[in-house]
């Protein structure tokens, strides 16, 4: 006779679903606080991101401003801008994916849940 497919114990996976929650929750609001930094140029140019992808400043050495060639400076910003929203991916999802380690999610990997 097969063996039968053993049944999820839906109260643990419950507790373990809100307490994957509260730490995502937590998380997230950690990130907020969390900023990277990245340069382009040598340093002309600086930008500074936020865990929750928002830039929060961006610092251009004078030098860098060249009214004969603008697109040289947009090019740099533009490369620093990515370089930061990059690394502050990277960090969200090293603090968001620690949020459900060890969570056996069982046959609920692919329920379109957000984050499984």
């Amino acid at each position: 006779m097969p063996k039968q497919p053993r049944m999820p114990n839906m109260q643990q996976m419950m507790q373990q679903v809100q307490k994957m929650q509260q730490e995502m929750e937590a998380a997230q609001e950690e990130l907020k606080h969390e900023v990277v930094e990245a340069s382009a140029g040598g340093g002309m140019v600086i930008v500074k991101v936020g865990g929750d992808l928002e830039v929060k400043a961006i610092t251009i050495d004078p030098s860098a401003v060249d009214p004969e060639d603008v697109e040289i400076l947009a090019d740099m910003v533009l490369a620093a801008v990515n370089e930061g929203l990059r690394m502050a991916q990277e960090l969200a999802a090293r603090k968001l994916g620690g949020a459900t380690g060890g969570l056996d999610l069982g046959g609920l990997g692919g329920l379109g849940m957000p984050g499984l």
